[in-house]
């Protein structure tokens, strides 16, 4: 018993304070992809040759990639003969429309929040039903890793409940297969109004690798209305969080909360 009070006084506070000032990942940890393509070379695409996913193309001015593909594996960034491409230690990566995951050099326009009337509503207290639409359980067990007590999600009011008649909206997961297209409509159809949708992980948001297969839709987006894109294969819990926290205003002017 001793053992265990001496064991748990020497862990400390275990919970991070969000946003992390010195966020702990690791080293294979690739974040936020770097273009530029002052350093592409004229008819060289071997970045996109790669691609496992069809995330890169080639352009006449340089190369451009969806986030919404990409798996974040580093084949591209090996095969670039010059650099042109590497990936940040950045885990903010949601947005708040599709087109905004497509890049071209520009800077990523992150997560907005909601108007003003649904902020109210959901801004303090947020109820999601996960629903896994044919996911491999690897976002699934990211966005779990968000209830232990060092994310402990509910300090900011978010919660995951039983039974999308309990919630505000849906987080998806996998690229919606055949087989669970009916149960996802289900889902929502239960869900009340006002709602929102949040797609999680590559495969919810354009089918991931499995896209172009006859069994699966190739995402959310097909089905249901997104208000909430995180990208990523899966994405890493601080990205989840960071673009949960955004779509409810609670990081706009806020550099901690606690």
């Amino acid at each position: 018993m001793f053992d265990i009070l001496k064991t748990r006084l020497e862990q400390g506070y275990r919970t991070k304070t969000f946003p992390p000032p010195d966020p702990q990942l690791p080293d294979s940890y690739r974040g936020l992809p770097a273009l530029d393509p002052g350093l592409c070379q004229k008819g060289c695409d071997a970045c996109a040759r790669v691609c496992p996913t069809d995330a890169l193309r080639t352009t006449e001015g340089g190369f451009g990639l969806d986030l919404g593909r990409c798996l974040f594996c580093p084949e591209c960034s090996r095969a670039c003969p010059t650099g042109a491409l590497s990936f940040t230690r950045q885990y903010q990566l949601a947005t708040s429309s599709r087109e905004d995951l497509v890049l071209g050099g520009q800077a990523l326009a992150l997560a907005r929040s909601l108007d003003e009337r649904t902020r109210r509503l959901f801004g303090r207290s947020l109820k999601l039903r996960q629903v896994s639409a044919g996911g491999c359980n690897a976002c699934e067990a990211d966005i779990n890793v968000l209830g232990t007590v060092v994310y402990d999600l509910g300090r900011f009011g978010i919660q995951f409940v039983a039974s999308p008649r309990h919630a505000d909206g849906l987080l998806v997961t996998g690229p919606v297969t055949n087989a669970m297209r009916q149960a996802l409509a289900a889902a929502y159809e239960a869900t009340p109004a006002p709602k929102i949708v949040i797609a999680v992980g590559a495969c919810a948001i354009s089918g991931g690798p499995f896209a172009g297969s006859p069994m699966v839709n190739d995402g959310v987006e097909d089905s249901l209305r997104v208000d909430l894109y995180v990208p990523g294969c899966p994405p890493h819990p601080l990205t989840i969080l960071d673009g949960l926290l955004r779509l409810l205003g609670r990081l706009e002017g806020d550099p901690a909360v606690r």
